[in-house]
């Protein structure tokens, strides 16, 4: 299970790349997971479910089945956060796993980045990130690999390479 981290500012469009990215990967036959780091309280469940009332009742994990998937929600009730480890670790054997944030974990990435954030690019200061996605308008220099944001077929050929799946010829 290769695993490659796509980071940047608020609102420069992770989670757009990182769709692109899944069904790009998954239609050259690659199984690809992923894990999104989300930063403050978050529910994927709905009030007034079953599973959210046996949450709500103590329960530290709810798994909810059907025919067509099943999840299991876990509550850490005080506990840390699990590490990006702990959390790779549950996750079934795949190819590939897309991690959209976990910025400070010292796993590869790719950085999205746009220059209408008015900010620096994170890969400035951070060693772990091999290359930066740019929109049209970013004029960035820097020690990274500079890829078109929108060519997503270019930036998933540069994570193959990175993680030792790329396909020969």
């Amino acid at each position: 299970m290769q695993v490659y981290g796509i980071v940047g500012r608020k609102n420069s469009g992770k989670t757009h790349l990182v769709a692109r990215l899944v069904r790009a990967a998954t239609q050259r036959g690659l199984v690809v997971s992923t894990v999104k780091h989300a930063h403050h309280g978050f529910d994927v469940d709905q009030p007034g479910k079953d599973s959210y009332v046996h949450r709500e009742a103590g329960a530290q994990e709810a798994l909810v089945s059907s025919s067509l998937r099943w999840a299991l929600l876990h509550e850490n009730r005080g506990a840390a956060e699990p590490s990006l480890q702990e959390l790779l670790a549950r996750l079934s054997p795949c190819d590939l796993v897309i991690v959209e944030g976990f910025k400070k974990d010292d796993h590869r990435k790719l950085e999205v980045y746009r220059s209408a954030c008015g900010q620096p690019p994170l890969s400035v200061e951070d060693a772990t990130i091999e290359a930066i996605a740019v929109d049209d308008s970013s004029d960035v220099a820097g020690r990274v690999t500079r890829l078109p944001l929108d060519d997503t077929e270019a930036v998933l050929d540069f994570i193959l390479r990175q993680v030792g799946l790329a396909r020969s010829g």
